[in-house]
């Protein structure tokens, strides 16, 4: 949406021979040149790495995902490896990880899920099953209840308007059905919400969202805060955010990794590797406007050593 840009582009001379051999030097002998794999990787659009995985596989019999994995450590290996899924694999790795094990890990659910495209989601489905032999609907659904299931299943039908058309008309309608279905009656009606936030175009949630506080003199952002709690509430505020400015949305969640005590480098990972060939640029642009500091500052002081340099490289 709008003019988005990204921190990585694919590399122009981009000599895949050249890069592999780089990469075996700083993985031989004692020690591992962890700035000579920054320097190709952060520079190396996402099919270039993939490029250059099958050439090393190709020229050295080794999968450069296992040497990588038995020279690098902790979250600096973390994001190498996830630099070396193709986005969407990753994607459905974190979608998996989020749901596996005792409880779920429902911000990562919506996170992905709130943000993605039509597209997106067929290509999930897909994925999913191919890399986990699982069904991505049935996963949600059982490791999920109530409305958020609801509303999660009705965002993987993939069914959301992506026109540019405003209908002033359906946007009153909306509006005041929103309004009747919350700050209008005693207890909330959370199917109207879920059908308008999952199926409406983002442009036309805005004309709706301005509307709905002409009718109500209530944000529709505290309307939510007001009327619904626990993950619903996270998936509906994420739900509008997105649909105002989806890099302001990613802007805090980044923020929001780095607050408090102690950092989630997961989150951190997953939103400055996989957006930096869409929109990571106008994100850090959205940090600084928010936050007055910049992003690489903020990562600066939240993280170090070869993690941090990689953070930075792929901030450009």
């Amino acid at each position: 949406m709008g003019n988005c840009q990204p921190t990585i582009y694919p590399y122009e001379e981009f000599d895949v021979m050249a890069d592999i051999k780089a990469i075996r030097k700083a993985c031989k002998g004692l020690g591992t040149d962890e700035q000579a794999i920054i320097d190709i990787l952060a520079n190396r659009c996402s099919f270039q790495r993939q490029e250059i995985k099958q050439a090393y596989f190709d020229k050295y019999d080794d999968e450069l995902v296992d040497v990588l994995k038995s020279e690098l450590s902790g979250n600096f290996e973390k994001a190498i490896l996830a630099m070396l899924d193709p986005p969407v694999i990753y994607a459905v790795k974190e979608l998996r990880k989020a749901m596996k094990g005792a409880g779920t890990d429902e911000d990562v659910l919506v996170e992905i899920l709130c943000t993605a495209t039509n597209a997106d989601i067929a290509m999930f489905k897909e994925c999913y099953f191919q890399v986990h032999e699982r069904d991505l609907e049935a996963d949600i659904e059982g490791d999920t209840s109530g409305d958020v299931r609801n509303l999660l299943t009705a965002l993987l039908q993939g069914n959301r308007d992506e026109s540019y058309v405003v209908d002033e008309d359906l946007a009153e309608q909306d509006a005041t059905a929103l309004f009747e279905a919350g700050e209008g009656r005693f207890g909330t009606d959370e199917s109207t919400f879920s059908y308008i936030l999952a199926s409406r175009n983002y442009l036309q949630l805005q004309a709706t969202f301005k509307i709905y506080e002409q009718l109500s003199g209530t944000e529709i952002l505290d309307a939510i805060d007001n009327e619904t709690s626990g993950t619903l509430k996270k998936c509906y505020i994420a739900l509008v955010r997105v649909a105002k400015n989806p890099q302001l949305y990613f802007a805090r969640r980044l923020n929001k990794a780095m607050k408090g005590a102690g950092t989630d480098e997961d989150t951190l990972i997953r939103i400055i590797v996989c957006r930096s060939e869409f929109d990571l640029e106008t994100i850090k642009d959205m940090y600084l406007e928010k936050y007055d500091v910049s992003l690489k500052d903020a990562l600066r002081d939240e993280c170090s050593g070869d993690f941090k340099r990689l953070l930075l490289a792929i901030c450009h």
